[in-house]
């Protein structure tokens, strides 16, 4: 795909009028809309503009210039893919100038609820792409080139992508009244709420999606669906809104799983080098998928081209390559990125069957600029042990001609037991720290949680160590030791860290509330009574925020206390706590 002439990506004025009028109010229309997807984009290519961003919809979402460059250079394949017909992939861009859109009391529940690994991205914008070039004797240049992409803070890649592969196609014929019926329809859907089955309606389809909860069991598979008798036409059921079929995408990989599982896990640098975005977007997300049910706490970008705004930053030799996992199909990365320490390089995909020839272990030193075979090219040396039977389960489901859904659940219950081994020893420790629940008394500071001491965590390994609940033997310690300086160690602790103070504040609000609030009164002046009124004020608030895990009787008790505690004092501190 040629990228065009020009100083880069121009905006061509569309139907729906300019595209960065300003933010949404709270409220606005769109809010239902807005609770899926940012906005959606029509990016086409003109002659004499290159890439250019031909509408946004809604009209008034807004994108900084920054943003829409990457947006349009990002929706097309570069020179180098060669893709003629109908193609889908993903990207991942930084959102410039800071959140822009209120963040509003439903998306906050709706995150309460979800796993980490699939709550909305506070910095970060995906787009999913629906490309097409086909030959049009009609354009100037004698192809029609455009793409549609949706933009969202939602890691759901399969839904997004089961949406554009019902769009996109009616798009393409009927333009622009489709897009707007399609996003009003959109705007009738139910808020995307964890734990839910949903139906969602769109150009005469129904999609039936399940929003996965942090309640889920990861091991139990897709939930049971809800009955179809009463609905016309029968939903299309996905049975995940986010999971790949993670053994195609690992298909060339398959011998190396563990060893790309333990570059994901301490947030190594690796650079996937794919023959198109497609491959490339699937490799990637498919590798970040690697640590669920661990949050993937470092950068990714399943799509990256030359022309990204970060390129230099990402290319840079004056410092280490940063922890990002990177997907391109221009193999002038190979020249460029050299100095990282881990390149994989893919081909083309076979068809279905027989196991493709697995891609090799190559020492770094043996890139080369242009003609690069594959190969996973680096020096690093696993911490454990590689686990045959996994690769020996796989080959004996593919002599049985197993179905991939099946292969690939034996694939994704293999890293989620290995991530889990890894992960519960680190749990354990963790709830350690917490103090005693006897500890915790209503009219005292509730006790801080204990320090994390990795020497001590180390030492408790002996008898509560991965080895209880993992086969695989080999070097944990060191693994865990080299884990402790990743942006995943960074990431788990502050969350688990988070988690259990908002615990020991719930457990500090219970105490308070099955005190005898009025014995404790008696001996205390103004000054500490109102100070008890604005503190159990401000975790009322933050426990109806969904920030605080505390029972609903316990919310009404403290309400009930704040009443009481106000109904004791002078009339004019009552006015100023209670104004009318």
């Amino acid at each position: 795909m040629d990228q065009g002439s020009g100083g880069g990506p121009h905006r061509a004025r569309g139907r729906f009028g300019a595209p960065s009028c300003g933010a949404r109010a709270p409220g606005a229309p769109w809010a239902r809309f807005s609770a899926w997807l940012e906005c959606v984009c029509v990016v086409t290519f003109d002659l004499e503009l290159g890439q250019a961003l031909e509408l946004v919809y809604p009209s008034d979402f807004q994108l900084t210039d920054k943003e829409k460059s990457s947006i349009c250079y990002l929706s097309f394949p570069d020179s180098h893919s060669g893709c003629l017909g109908d193609t889908q992939f993903s990207f991942r861009i930084r959102q410039c100038g800071g959140q822009r859109r209120p963040w509003h009391t439903d998306d906050r529940h709706c995150d309460s609820g979800a796993p980490v690994s699939l709550q909305r991205e506070p910095a970060h914008y995906f787009g999913y792409v629906y490309f097409r070039q086909v030959k049009d004797s009609s354009v100037k240049r004698g192809y029609f080139q455009k793409s549609l992409v949706l933009v969202s803070r939602l890691p759901f890649v399969r839904l997004f992508q089961a949406l554009l592969s019902l769009v996109a196609p009616e798009y393409f014929d009927k333009l622009a009244p489709c897009l707007e019926a399609v996003c009003s329809e959109v705007d009738q859907w139910p808020a995307p709420v964890p734990g839910q089955t949903l139906n969602l309606p769109v150009m005469g389809v129904v999609l039936q999606v399940h929003i996965p909860s942090s309640a889920d069991k990861p091991e139990s598979g897709p939930p049971k669906q809800c009955s179809h008798k009463n609905l016309l036409p029968a939903p299309v059921v996905l049975t995940s809104v986010h999971e790949l079929d993670l053994f195609r995408c690992f298909r060339p990989v398959l011998a190396h799983v563990q060893l790309l599982w333990e570059l994901m896990l301490l947030g190594e640098p690796l650079l996937v080098l794919a023959p198109s975005p497609a491959v490339s977007s699937e490799m990637v997300l498919a590798l970040t998928s690697c640590l669920q049910p661990l949050k993937f706490c470092c950068d990714y970008r399943p799509y990256f081209t030359i022309h990204d705004s970060e390129f230099k930053e990402f290319t840079t030799r004056t410092q280490a390559p940063p922890s990002v996992v990177l997907g391109v199909t221009n193999p002038f990365f190979i020249k460029t990125l050299q100095h990282w320490p881990h390149v994989l390089r893919i081909g083309e995909p076979k068809m279905p069957g027989d196991l493709p020839k697995q891609v090799k272990l190559k020492k770094p030193s043996r890139l080369k600029t242009l003609d690069t075979k594959p190969g996973l090219y680096t020096a690093y040396t696993t911490y454990l042990h590689r686990d045959k039977a996994l690769l020996r389960r796989l080959l004996k489901g593919l002599q049985k001609k197993r179905p991939s859904d099946m292969q690939t659940a034996v694939l994704r219950r293999h890293l989620l037991e290995l991530t889990q081994s890894f992960i519960i020893p680190l749990e354990h420790y963790m709830a350690s720290l917490m103090p005693l629940q006897k500890s915790i008394t209503p009219w005292k500071t509730p006790p801080q949680i204990h320090p994390f001491c990795q020497d001590d965590f180390l030492r408790s390994l002996e008898h509560s160590g991965p080895q209880l609940t993992c086969l695989i033997k080999g070097d944990w310690l060191g693994l865990y030791r080299r884990f402790f300086k990743s942006p995943h160690f960074d990431g788990w602790y502050r969350q688990r860290h988070k988690e259990m103070a908002q615990k020991l504040e719930a457990l500090h609000l219970e105490a308070i509330c099955e005190a005898n609030i009025e014995i404790w009164m008696k001996d205390k002046s103004e000054v500490e009574v109102v100070d008890l009124v604005l503190k159990l004020r401000e975790r009322l608030v933050r426990a109806q925020g969904h920030q605080l895990p505390v029972k609903e009787a316990t919310l009404k008790r403290a309400r009930l206390y704040i009443e009481t505690v106000i109904g004791s004092l002078p009339k004019d501190l009552q006015v100023l706590l209670c104004p009318p």
